[in-house]
């Protein structure tokens, strides 16, 4: 975090500390929407991941005071909502390590699309590089319609890759914060966002017409 963000964090912290609802609400209204995504992953339905969402919000305010600021404030917060999701999804469904795996297997794509290993300038980048979006009206509204398809195929993701990618690519956390966050290894995390964004840019090529 810059200087600037770390103050901000400090000054939040002592007014949670302090009670303050006006701070609450500020980190509620910040945080609510992904957690609910995040803890959806975890649990069998939109109704449980609320109640986990509002057990989360009580935690905070009554461990508040035991907030050393070894992490930031938002990567502690998730973790305390991932641990009680986790509790509450076992009473749901059984979940493991294998849930993970699940996604690891097979290439995601053709190894025919990238340079070979012997290439003089590019070894394993793409044959053919993704072409510039076109600067024009239409690119606009092609824009729009990808944003569209794009927002669509998230949802359709299975949940741990779809938080995952949603976590790195719409909210710009780094690697580091997500596995924290999702308690999670980096290899998990990065196979989890390997597939969610291979998944992605499939649809995204098949509805531009531009795969192989």
């Amino acid at each position: 975090m810059t200087e600037t963000d770390t103050s901000h964090e400090e000054r939040l912290v002592d007014s949670l500390r302090a009670r303050d609802e006006a701070a609450f609400a500020e980190l509620v209204d910040r945080h609510t929407p992904m957690m609910l995504r995040v803890a959806r992953g975890y649990v069998a339905s939109s109704e449980v991941a609320e109640d986990v969402v509002q057990e989360t919000w009580i935690a905070v305010l009554e461990g508040i005071d035991r907030f050393e600021g070894r992490s930031t404030l938002r990567t502690w917060l998730f973790r305390i909502l991932v641990n009680i999701a986790k509790k509450r999804g076992l009473r749901d469904r059984h979940y493991s390590d294998a849930t993970l795996a699940a996604f690891t297997g097979g290439a995601t794509v053709d190894p025919a699309r990238f340079r070979p290993d012997a290439d003089p300038e590019y070894p394993h980048h793409w044959a053919n590089p993704p072409a510039s979006w076109p600067r024009t009206p239409e690119g606009s509204i092609l824009g729009a319609e990808v944003f569209d398809v794009t927002s669509r195929e998230l949802e359709n993701l299975p949940d741990r890759q779809r938080t995952v990618v949603v976590l790195r690519d719409v909210l710009g956390y780094d690697a580091e914060e997500v596995s924290s966050m999702l308690s999670i290894t980096p290899a998990n995390q990065r196979v989890l966002l390997h597939r969610g964004r291979a998944h992605v840019r499939q649809v995204l090529e098949d509805y531009l017409g531009t795969g192989a």
